[in-house]
């Protein structure tokens, strides 16, 4: 899949909200003039001269969930053309985050394609799910690092391919995951990398496998990220500065993460009950407090009082109903 050579701050508009993102080059120091829209969206959107992509006032978006942005430009080498998905942000405002999808209470497996399915059905934030690599390099969702017995990063995707989750569905790719979550613009898809258990290096490039996936997917305007891994977190932002990347492992001050340029904190609830004082220094320094994996009622209205932005949880119908 190939990646763009120019990137988007942001891949979302609204009819309301007018300035969608800056355009960039994906190389730092990259170098591109005379930037036009060619094709049908130039009757939707417009190129200003700071190269901000702007939805056009007044113009009205057709039903569709997305539109491609095809915008021709010139380097040095010559003139080229790159197409940029930004999609209708209908996407749901709510605290909820399904952990592994909605799957617990739908009898259905977590992780699973279902549990995905279910998650939108109910009209949860975003569905959390987890990326690993095979041996030779495929991206597949799972919780473990092995499936039943089979170890995922020493096993070729073709022997994964034949494993069965225990509602009857193959092991999901990423890219089969991903498309399926782009058919619609409510869910977002909260993105885990799974940290290798073979070396740092491998970690690493699974995390730019990801970004190469998504980019080539086009499913930017779709996908948030989470990582245990601070030097995984580190290389997707890296990769993909407008990117919403939040850090999993709870070691590292909200100060801290600000200074990095984080999106967000998503620390276990036990971190965030001993380190209360967090939450309002999460406020201060403009990030994000995402709260993981509470499933009793009263702690969820603990976090609601306290007013954090996300809480992933097994029980997304339980978080729905208190929040109604």
């Amino acid at each position: 899949m190939a990646q763009q050579a120019l990137v988007l701050s942001n891949y979302t508009f609204s009819e309301t909200n007018t300035l969608i993102g800056t355009i960039s080059g994906r190389e730092p120091g990259s170098s591109f003039t005379n930037l036009k829209l060619v094709g049908p969206g130039s009757a939707m959107f417009t190129i200003d001269k700071n190269k901000k992509l702007h939805f056009k006032k007044g113009a009205k978006s057709t039903d569709a969930i997305y539109h491609d942005v095809v915008i021709e430009y010139q380097t040095q080498a010559g003139k080229f053309t790159d197409t940029l998905r930004v999609v209708k942000d209908q996407f749901i405002r709510n605290q909820v985050i399904a952990h592994r999808g909605a799957w617990k209470q739908r009898g259905t497996t977590e992780n699973s394609i279902a549990a995905l399915q279910h998650a939108i059905q109910l009209g949860c934030m975003g569905s959390e799910f987890d990326v690993h690599m095979s041996a030779d390099s495929v991206l597949v969702v799972n919780h473990d690092h092995t499936v039943g017995q089979v170890p995922i990063e020493t096993t070729p995707a073709s022997e994964l391919a034949q494993l069965k989750l225990s509602n009857g569905e193959n092991l999901p790719t990423v890219e089969a995951y991903l498309k399926e979550g782009m058919k619609q613009n409510k869910t977002k898809l909260i993105l885990e990398i799974k940290a290798s258990k073979v070396s740092k290096e491998r970690s690493v490039a699974l995390a730019r496998k990801v970004v190469q996936m998504v980019e080539g997917l086009k499913a930017q305007g779709w996908t948030d990220y989470i990582s245990f891994d601070y030097d995984v977190c580190k290389t997707v932002m890296q990769l993909a500065p407008y990117a919403k990347v939040a850090y999993l492992n709870g070691d590292k001050s909200p100060a801290e993460l600000a200074s990095d340029k984080f999106f967000g904190l998503d620390y276990h609830y036990s971190v965030l009950k001993k380190n209360e004082n967090w939450l309002q220094e999460a406020k201060k320094h403009k990030i994000t407090v995402n709260v993981w994996t509470v499933n009793d009622k009263e702690l969820m209205q603990w976090f609601l009082d306290r007013k954090v932005e996300f809480i992933t949880t097994n029980e997304p119908e339980m978080l729905l109903e208190l929040i109604k």
